[in-house]
């Protein structure tokens, strides 16, 4: 086995307390956690929440948890006017968690100007933390920088920086872009740029699109894990966001209540292992 890391999303756990939530991913055998604070895909938050009077909280529920934060997702649109100071603010509050790579959207389409600005002082400051930012493909349906891997690479191309680089989901292609292409595909295209991938399986159905099991639903996730099984330094987060689905048009629809812990956990345990064998 190597060494990659594979995290555990905290996107499933929607409506949990941190220190439950970190219970419960340790209880299903990972070491990683990839806390999730993304604007209408999770609890309401307010930026208060990344201040770094709240560090110590969350390091002292890690360690009595046992586990590690490796990756961070924080999705913004990267262009617009605040974007670059709401994003260091994040960005700090991460690395004081151990935090190596931080996710986000590129930019709506409509803020390339706005972007392309803001994401050369984020560069720098990641430079300065020793951390990646990773840009990562939308699943909504809305024009943006990064719809497909040709835009992803030719972003970073234009960037220039070897501290931004692409977190691609195939889970998102599935909604973002329906029967464009074959999202495993285009994750293999992805491949020379990512920092970083999501790995989440998704099954189309006529009122939308639900998150399953890996390995259970539209991605070929095998192909996508057998690709990476020779590049030990390609880490990789499980991101099942089960309290969530999306609509025909792509959009979130949030459920009203929690899922079970014991539905989150059966999910997670039946992913873990699948991705376990596949990378053996």
């Amino acid at each position: 086995m190597s060494d990659r890391i594979t995290s555990i999303s905290a996107a499933p756990y929607d409506g949990y307390e941190f220190p439950a939530m970190l219970d419960s991913i340790a209880s299903c055998g990972a070491q990683y956690v990839e806390p999730a604070f993304i604007v209408g895909y999770t609890e309401p938050f307010d930026e208060s929440c990344f201040r770094l009077s709240n560090v110590p909280k969350y390091t002292t529920w890690l360690k009595q948890s046992g586990l590690r934060c490796f990756v961070f997702s924080s999705h913004i649109d990267l262009g617009k006017s605040d974007s670059d100071t709401v994003f260091a603010r994040r960005m700090d509050f991460a690395r004081e968690l151990g935090v190596k790579v931080i996710n986000t959207n590129a930019a709506s389409r409509t803020n390339a100007d706005g972007f392309f600005r803001n994401i050369r002082i984020l560069a720098a400051h990641a430079e300065r933390l020793e951390m990646i930012i990773g840009l990562e493909n939308p699943g909504n349906g809305e024009d943006n920088l990064f719809n497909l891997a040709e835009d992803g690479l030719g972003l970073l191309e234009r960037i220039g920086s070897a501290s931004v680089r692409l977190n691609y989901d195939a889970g998102n292609t599935v909604s973002h872009r329906p029967g464009q292409v074959d999202p495993a595909k285009d994750a293999l295209v992805a491949l020379p740029g990512c920092g970083h991938i999501h790995l989440k399986d998704v099954e189309a159905r006529n009122d939308g699109y639900y998150f399953v099991p890996i390995g259970e639903g539209d991605v070929d996730c095998s192909m996508i894990l057998q690709s990476i099984k020779n590049r030990p330094d390609l880490n990789l987060a499980i991101e099942i966001p089960l309290r969530f689905h999306r609509n025909s048009a792509a959009q979130p629809c949030r459920n009203n209540s929690p899922v079970e812990i014991s539905v989150i956990e059966s999910v997670l345990r039946k992913s873990l292992e699948f991705v376990r064998q596949q990378l053996v």
